[in-house]
């Protein structure tokens, strides 16, 4: 039997996210929508481990193809919306890894896509998903009021209303923009709605694996962010602890990050000595693999930041060079 399978990773090895057989005039059902959400969960592993890549973005776009050309011959109308929102998770997933990557026009295309998708589906948690989505490449774009519009959007799907964990995460993707755009007030309101729904979720709600990565550690790492940007650097220190205590060791490119904002939470305290040793740690914790996009141009912040706080200091000027060294390999 002819099969194709779509994910190469970027160490050269093959990887089967979701084998395509070869076309048979059989009707579409359960079993083919297992099957290919199965191989979402792949992708969503590997986007944990390595971050976004194009190996990654490939594979997605190949997933949604083929749920695409399956809906076609759907046993019923259900497996065929099913089907859709299958495509729409894949397409998604696909805007996720060009997020990471800091690839906007490609995300932006696929995120378009994939709000369709949704629509056909009639799917709210992949609506919900593709705003969040929405919401942090307006962040990297520097267009804040439509990254407080997209976290808005994301508040206004119909899941938010049944599941208080999603609430919260469309309310703390909000406080980000609201703090970025310089809204103390509209950021801090926001946060405070997205730590009181949690208490309110079940644990045993059933939700897509790409949500796992939400919880008390991410709010956390959230809002060392908004403290930060709020002006309240100790506030956001001591946020970014409590973070890394909790968020799980596999994790590495969560960890690295909230690194990154406890070091510049320092940095913001003029405390350039522990800031740089802090920053050290990011590069020891993605030792092996190479930076995604995101963290590089989070880097970069950290590196400008430094640059106008401590000009003259001599732990910086280590710091800026071992930046440049990591910078050079990590390409």
């Amino acid at each position: 039997m002819h099969r194709r399978n779509f994910l190469t990773a970027a160490t050269g090895t093959t990887a089967a996210v979701v084998p395509f057989v070869a076309t048979r005039p059989h009707s579409v059902g359960t079993t083919d929508v297992i099957r290919l959400r199965n191989g979402l969960d792949t992708l969503t592993a590997l986007d944990a481990a390595k971050g976004g890549h194009e190996a990654l973005e490939r594979a997605a776009l190949a997933g949604a193809a083929e749920a695409l050309e399956l809906q076609k011959r759907a046993a019923s109308q259900r497996i065929r919306q099913r089907l859709f929102s299958v495509a729409a998770n894949y397409t998604a997933s696909a805007a996720w890894s060009a997020v990471d990557a800091r690839r906007s026009a490609r995300a932006l295309s696929h995120l378009n896509r994939a709000l369709y998708l949704a629509g056909m589906a009639k799917d709210p948690v992949a609506e919900l998903r593709v705003w969040n989505s929405h919401a942090m490449l307006a962040l990297h774009r520097g267009e804040f009021s439509q990254a407080v519009d997209a976290g808005q959007a994301a508040q206004a799907t119909a899941v938010t209303r049944r599941d208080p964990l999603f609430a919260s995460l469309a309310q703390a993707r909000t406080a980000i923009g609201h703090s970025s755009a310089g809204d103390r007030r509209g950021a801090l309101r926001s946060l405070g709605y997205a730590e009181e729904a949690p208490s309110k979720a079940s644990s045993e709600e059933a939700r897509p694996t790409w949500v796992a990565f939400y919880g008390p550690a991410e709010l956390l790492a959230i809002t060392a962010i908004v403290r930060d940007e709020t002006g309240d650097p100790a506030g956001a220190e001591a946020a970014s602890h409590r973070a890394l205590s909790a968020i799980p060791q596999h994790y590495r490119r969560n960890r690295a990050l909230t690194t990154l904002q406890l070091a510049t939470a320092q940095l913001h305290q003029r405390d350039v000595d522990q800031a740089c040793g802090t920053a050290d740690q990011v590069f020891a914790l993605m030792d092996g693999t190479a930076l995604p996009g995101r963290m590089r141009s989070y880097l970069g912040d950290f590196y400008r930041d430094l640059t106008t706080l401590a000009p003259g200091s001599g732990t910086a000027r280590e710091w800026k060079d071992r930046y440049r060294s990591e910078w050079s390999q990590a390409r």
